[in-house]
């Protein structure tokens, strides 16, 4: 982007929609960590469905072409490299938060209580015994 005669515009384009995704994702999780079920849901089909669609489809397409992350081999630079471990780092972390939501721990979290919790320090709710 540094090339381009556009890269600013580009980037204003980029944060625009960005920006709030990631502010809907945030307060989606904090809803999660209340309890709220419908949360855990949201954040599995949008970030870990829509959301991970949007992180391969690129580099796919790109080694699909012969390229590695939209260059032709010789072109890579450091940079570059540093980039692509940043990506395969976030699709790691995704598929593990998405995995971590259904585990058993976070099945019975959900169903302790059919209200909202504040928080998970204090653990199961007198009234829910």
């Amino acid at each position: 982007m540094a090339d381009s005669s556009d890269s600013t515009g580009e980037i204003a384009v980029g944060l625009a929609v960005r920006l709030p995704v990631f502010a809907a994702a945030l307060l989606v999780a904090l809803r999660m960590r209340r309890g709220h079920g419908w949360a855990r849901i949201a954040l599995a089909l949008g970030l870990g469905v829509v959301g991970m669609a949007s992180m391969l489809i690129e580099p796919i397409q790109a080694l699909a072409e012969g390229r590695i992350m939209g260059m032709e081999p010789a072109q890579i630079e450091t940079i570059d490299l540093a980039f692509g471990a940043s990506r395969v780092l976030h699709v790691a972390a995704v598929l593990a938060a998405v995995v971590l939501m259904f585990v058993p721990a976070a099945n019975s979290y959900f169903r302790l209580q059919p209200t909202p919790r504040h928080s998970t320090a204090t653990g199961p709710h007198p009234e829910s015994h």
